[in-house]
């Protein structure tokens, strides 16, 4: 029940209605009798700073950030850890006793536990990226904490993939590797990890992000995109021809047990959160 000593948390961005987010986190807090509960809260573009300030002054613990609001977070918040630095975006918040707000993107590590639970190795394997956004920066830096050897970026506009190479480096990203489109078959060739970090897959009738003819036998394929209730075209088609798969639905997941673990202090309870969302 929630009472007077409820701790409140929260996901803000516009639309909202959508989340499973609060189906994920209410069951865990419900299963483990934590005092928390976790709602939507549609907040304008216009009025994010007064929103995350009254956060804030109410003692929210914290609250995850979705679209449009994830870059405009990086200014509102007093500290930021790698992910969210190297990306630009801010995916989840803690405030801590002082109203002080943290920022993390946590994307990038619910990838990589995404993998562990796939029984993907990340450590020593060339990574290649389809895309060159925020959320490819999140992933890319887990990676390489993970070990990863050489990490290959492949996008539409080659000078966002530089961009990206020129930000992981100063991360301290040493193996990266720029390939224009029209050089997809060579930055394939012998990666062992390739990862969609494209919008496509996120609406009926997109087409792959990669060609099909890539996708076989030995090759792990991981999808940051979810669609809720059924596989992206992506995955369906790696599992059917022999890669190993890595669904959007599990990062989601993972990158919220992680934000789930830095509110509470607690390790989740992920099979129920896992089950809330399936």
């Amino acid at each position: 029940m929630i009472s007077g000593k409820t701790r409140v948390l929260a996901l803000i961005g516009q639309p909202v209605g959508h989340s499973f987010s609060p189906r994920m986190h209410n069951a865990s807090f419900e299963a483990d009798g934590l005092d928390f509960v976790y709602v939507c809260l549609d907040v304008d573009p216009d009025n994010l700073p007064a929103a995350v300030k009254g956060m804030a002054a109410l003692k929210l613990r914290g609250f995850n950030i979705t679209m449009p609001h994830k870059r405009a977070m990086i200014s509102l918040v007093d500290a930021l850890d790698e992910g969210a630095r190297v990306s630009g975006a801010v995916n989840t918040v803690v405030i801590d006793e002082d109203s002080r707000l943290h920022g993390y993107n946590t994307d990038g590590g619910g990838m990589m536990e995404a993998c562990r639970e796939a029984g993907v190795e990340v450590s020593d394997r060339r990574v290649l990226f389809l895309g060159a956004g925020g959320a490819a920066a999140s992933i890319a830096v887990a990676a390489n904490g993970e070990g990863a050897g050489e990490l290959r970026i492949v996008n539409r506009s080659v000078e966002h993939a530089e961009a990206l190479s020129e930000k992981l480096r100063a991360a301290g990203v040493k193996q990266t590797k720029v390939y224009p489109t029209d050089a997809l078959g060579e930055a394939v060739g012998d990666a062992d990890i390739i990862i969609n970090v494209t919008p496509l897959g996120m609406k009926d009738g997109d087409p792959l992000p990669i060609p099909e003819e890539y996708l076989r036998e030995g090759k792990a394929v991981c999808d940051a995109v979810y669609r809720p209730g059924k596989e992206t075209p992506l995955v369906r088609c790696a599992r059917e021809r022999g890669a190993r798969v890595v669904a959007g639905e599990r990062m989601l997941l993972y990158q919220g047990v992680l934000a789930q673990r830095l509110w509470t202090g607690r390790e989740p309870n992920v099979k129920v959160m896992s089950e809330a969302i399936s």
